[in-house]
């Protein structure tokens, strides 16, 4: 009964987003003002955005080639900025740096996730992170990017059957050859022999909210799950899939599952320290700069689903890890230190 109340509740809210969409395009054809369409963000992390720590090993992610454009409510209408000097809300979104138009999202439902935000930044700040710093400090870097490898090699349905859907079965028959080559040579996906230069197979991260949104369901409405992070309408449904798709949701009992969840949120926490921090110093309001880099990098990977872009690197947004994908798009100004990153 839960289960089904909890797929009740995600196809209302998705009923609630195709709605507010077909609003949106009617009151913005009464106008003659087309919608925008997607500023390409920059090629990014593994889950939802790792650190070019976490790049070095099997996340993914690295650092953007050229830093994307988040449009800045401000002062001016149309006024732009460089992302990571992210605005505070009120004013059009304007144009990005390279004259492509920002991507918004509505949010009906500004009251109730400004709560969750505030909830999962306080999780973040008082449980998550000083639990993942204690983690870095008994465990070295080596062995937290082997259990990162681990749990990416598990998801391997998730990305598989997505490919399928999207009928992208060169993407599907290279992710069959990742997993097999990651299980049998790699030690149960410990490590990934199959990016080694000799193989060199292409890493994929599709997921039911890009493949929906291939078909043409749009985004609809912002959304905040408590825990999870960032999601919409649309996006909320993968987070039924993820569950049935993913073999850890099958351990028994419960809490086991539920306890390998947590760990492996906090390992792979473990190897983005600092990057939820960089955004937060940099935005006027860092709710709102989660709201635009989601919608941006969630349309990034529909677009690059349809062969407009190129795709941004593997990763899902969950709480750590949508923090973890804002600094996707922002460039620093220079490379930071071992030791400085160390710092923070």
């Amino acid at each position: 009964m839960k289960r089904l109340s909890a797929l009740c509740l995600i196809f209302t809210f998705l009923a609630l987003g195709w709605a507010q969409s077909a609003s949106g395009a009617q009151a913005a054809g009464a106008a003659d003002d087309p919608p925008a369409t997607l500023v390409a963000a920059p090629e990014s992390s593994g889950t939802i955005g790792k650190s070019a720590e976490a790049g070095t090993g099997t996340s993914g992610t690295g650092i953007p080639d050229k830093p994307e454009t988040i449009v800045v409510p401000g002062d001016d209408a149309g006024e732009t900025a460089p992302a990571g000097d992210i605005g505070a809300e009120g004013e059009d979104p304007g144009e990005g740096e390279y004259g492509e138009p920002a991507i918004t999202i509505a949010d009906p439902l500004e009251g109730y996730n400004r709560v969750m935000f505030q909830f999962n930044d306080k999780l973040y700040f008082w449980v998550l992170k000083p639990v993942a710093q204690g983690y870095r400090e008994i465990v070295p870097e080596a062995p937290r990017v082997s259990v990162n490898n681990f749990f990416t090699n598990l998801a391997f349905p998730i990305r598989f059957l997505n490919n399928l859907l999207q009928a992208d079965f060169s993407g599907a028959v290279a992710e069959a050859g990742r997993f097999v080559v990651n299980t049998v040579w790699g030690i149960g996906g410990l490590m990934d022999p199959a990016s080694s230069k000799q193989l060199d197979l292409p890493k994929h991260d599709p997921d039911l909210g890009q493949t929906l949104g291939m078909y043409g369901v749009g985004q609809g409405f912002y959304f905040i799950w408590p825990f999870l992070g960032p999601s919409s309408a649309r996006d909320s449904l993968q987070v039924v899939s993820d569950y049935f798709l993913y073999p850890v949701s099958y351990i028994n009992p419960w809490y086991a599952s539920t306890g390998t969840r947590v760990y492996q949120e906090v390992n792979r926490t473990s190897l983005t320290i600092g990057d939820y921090e960089s955004l937060k110093e940099a935005a006027i309001d860092p709710y709102v700069a989660l709201r635009d880099a989601y919608a941006q990098y969630r349309q990034k990977k529909v677009e690059a689903a349809k062969g407009n872009l190129e795709p941004p690197k593997p990763g899902t947004l969950r709480i750590g890890q949508a923090q973890r994908q804002l600094s996707l798009l922002q460039e620093p100004t220079q490379q930071e230190s071992p030791n400085e990153k160390e710092k923070r």
